[in-house]
């Protein structure tokens, strides 16, 4: 007696059935899609073929009627040359084509440009004649129009030179000024020596030394300047505060600077600032400033 199958089992084989059958149909659908593709590709191919065909024989058509076209225009052209319509041949292509042998042929005859009457061309015997003007003074513009550029471009340079010659204007201006307040507080003053000792200390010095010295006064006037704008400013400071930033310049140029700052104060703004500084420091910066 056969084994009763439960429903697990039974639910089990109809799945199974129901799967075989899915995959049977799909094998067949698989190749029933395959010759559906060959028979397509086929079908491809011979329009390909077709197309081909066809691309070569309109391909050689088309080549002859391009060749048409241009024989075609061409011999337009010439006729055009030919007959000079609106004097194209005699005034454009002439003086292009007058030396090429063969093709010059083509260009209409000069001797229909000739004439008697001067004002037929503006004062020329000849068209050519007019054109081969044109084109001289063409050229003489052309040279004309390069020669200007060349002198833009000196103008430009010359205006550059100028205005860096203009610092050395002002510089001689500022000179002249210095000269002058050093004539009216130093050479002139009431217990100065007079014009007549600068004069002889000045002539008896070389240039080269005379340009020295003055380089050397104007570059301390610079520091001194320099020195009183820093003093002001330290003095306008709390003394502790002034102090802290000297007692910092610890090292020989920075003790040198500050003894040069202290010296450009008034006794009493100097005198505040060291007594509130490190003793040590302060024994170093008067020793510097000690005459």
């Amino acid at each position: 007696m056969a084994k009763e199958l439960t429903p697990e089992e039974k639910a089990a084989a109809e799945e199974r059935k129901k799967l075989a059958k899915e995959k049977q149909d799909l094998k067949k659908e698989q190749a029933k899609q395959k010759a559906e593709a060959k028979k397509r590709a086929k079908e491809i191919a011979k329009q390909e073929e077709a197309l081909e065909e066809e691309k070569e024989g309109n391909g050689f058509v088309t080549f002859l009627a391009t060749v048409f076209i241009v024989l075609l225009w061409l011999a337009v052209v010439v006729i055009v040359i030919k007959l000079d319509v609106g004097g194209f041949g005699s005034s454009v292509m002439t003086p292009i084509l007058k030396d090429v042998p063969v093709i010059n042929k083509i260009l209409p005859k000069t001797t229909a440009s000739l004439t008697d009457d001067p004002d037929s061309y503006g004062g020329y015997a000849s068209l050519e004649e007019a054109v081969n003007q044109i084109y001289n003074l063409e050229m003489q513009l052309e040279t004309l129009q390069t020669s200007n550029t060349a002198k833009d471009e000196k103008i430009t340079e010359l205006t550059a030179e100028v205005s860096r010659l203009s610092e050395f204007e002002k510089m001689q201006v500022e000179f002249q000024r210095i000269r002058n307040e050093f004539y009216e507080e130093v050479i002139y003053a009431e217990n100065g020596p007079g014009a007549e000792e600068y004069r002889k200390f000045y002539e008896e010095m070389d240039p080269t030394t005379a340009e020295y010295l003055y380089k050397q006064v104007v570059a301390q006037l610079e520091a001194d300047e320099e020195i009183q704008a820093y003093a002001k400013a330290y003095a306008e400071m709390k003394p502790k505060q002034a102090a802290g930033i000297f007692e910092a310049m610890d090292d020989a140029e920075g003790l040198k600077l500050a003894a040069k700052i202290l010296n450009a104060m008034t006794s009493e703004e100097r005198g505040k600032i060291l007594g509130v500084m490190n003793s040590e420091v302060a024994a170093k910066i008067t020793k510097i400033m000690e005459p």
